[in-house]
């Protein structure tokens, strides 16, 4: 069972990502250093339709979801089996800039995430 740990950014944008196969199907966490469940997304793929289809669920308060969909829509898309991405990431007194660049760090880590898949190093 191969697992990931990547990390992007520094400081109070760095963001980390963790992977855990259950099966042939890949849960992703994306959280930084006040890391929670703030937003669940799962992705299934359709052989039949050739497309992914994602639900996500947030708790009240949380904007962790464009996150979370993210991930997990991109990632079945490109693995085509079911991937549940885990979003939590929360700073004090964020501003439009640190929310940019999380995100930013986000996409980044679930594209190293992929070619390290499509590599077949995970």
């Amino acid at each position: 069972m191969n697992v990931a740990l990547l990390s992007e950014g520094t400081g109070r944008v760095k963001v980390t990502l963790s992977t855990q196969w259950i099966g042939s199907d890949l849960v992703v966490l994306l959280f930084n250093e006040q890391g929670h469940i703030g937003a669940v997304a799962l992705a299934d793929y359709s052989h039949a339709e050739s497309r992914a289809s994602t639900s996500v669920v947030t708790r009240l308060g949380h904007r962790d979801d464009s996150v979370a969909y993210n991930a997990a829509y991109k990632l079945c898309k490109q693995l085509q089996k079911p991937v549940c991405a885990v979003a939590g990431l929360h700073l004090d007194d964020i501003t439009g800039e640190e929310i940019a660049q999380i995100s930013r760090n986000c996409d980044t880590l679930v594209e190293r995430l992929g070619r390290q898949l499509s590599a077949g190093s995970l």
